[in-house]
């Protein structure tokens, strides 16, 4: 049974988006088998793995609207064992015309029921709110990233999300945990970095990923080439560290299995 993560922050560019393709790419070379699900309407998942969004014939919108067959929208991309389910810009609509839907908070799980058993690890990436697509998206979860910024205002809103996800595990989804914090954009240099990062593991302590995904100009650089870094440059800073967390997070899981 593949373990579904979803990576959510309502709060913009702290690195959902660059953790997800790159977390899966990261996994994928590790040799497993990974989907990832792009549930963000701006569609950059699914770019920065190398999908043509005009391109695209099926998506996560038709699935979730058309009740389309998801194995016509999963598309692989340059890694072995990395799939992908690209988004749309309808996406933004979807939340509209999933109003009158039954049992409309679980329409993204049901969608990916029959393929869980086919990978390894399923990563969503969510889109920067707590709509109904993001709360879809934590109800097919077994567990959520939270990826936390290095900058002043990092912990605004954690508290609106941790409350998001307290409401979905009591009213919809009772298996789902924190998977971990991971703090992005690290720059050792500054004070701040260090303060926030002494702040979050003060917080939340055992929750706080050991890896730190510091700030990295190959890592800005990969997406505008549709590659995560590790084929972009699998020497630099931003490939070794997603590599270090994907082994950190094989490891815990395994551990948890025993």
């Amino acid at each position: 049974m593949g373990k579904i993560i979803a990576l959510a922050n309502q709060k913009g560019g702290v690195g959902k988006t660059t953790t997800t393709i790159n977390l899966a790419a990261s996994l994928a070379t590790l040799e497993k088998s990974v989907l990832v699900v792009d549930a963000d309407p701006q569609a950059n998942a699914s770019s920065g793995l190398g999908v043509n969004i005009q391109e695209v014939d099926c998506s996560i919108y038709e699935c979730i609207v058309n009740k389309t067959d998801v194995h016509e929208a999963i598309y692989t991309t340059d890694i072995e064992g990395l799939d992908i389910i690209p988004s749309h810009i309808d996406l933004v609509g979807a939340e509209i015309e999933m109003l009158n839907l039954p049992n409309r908070e679980k329409i993204i799980a049901q969608v990916l029921k029959p393929i869980s058993d086919e990978y390894d690890y399923i990563l969503i990436d969510c889109s920067p709110s707590l709509g109904l697509i993001t709360v879809n998206s934590l109800t097919a979860a077994d567990s959520v990233i939270i990826p936390v910024q290095c900058e002043y205002f990092a912990l605004e809103g954690i508290s609106k999300l941790l409350n998001t996800i307290k409401i979905i595990k009591q009213k919809l989804n009772p298996k789902l945990e924190i998977e971990g914090f991971l703090l992005t954009m690290y720059d050792s240099r500054l004070r701040l970095a260090n303060q926030i990062y002494d702040e979050v593991k003060r917080h939340f302590q055992e929750l706080v990923f050991k890896t730190v995904i510091q700030r990295n100009v190959k890592l800005s650089e990969s997406p505008s080439h549709g590659l995560p870094v590790i084929l972009y440059d699998a020497d630099s800073t931003g490939a070794k560290n997603h590599l270090a967390l994907a082994k950190e997070i094989i490891n815990r899981n395994e551990r948890n299995e025993k």
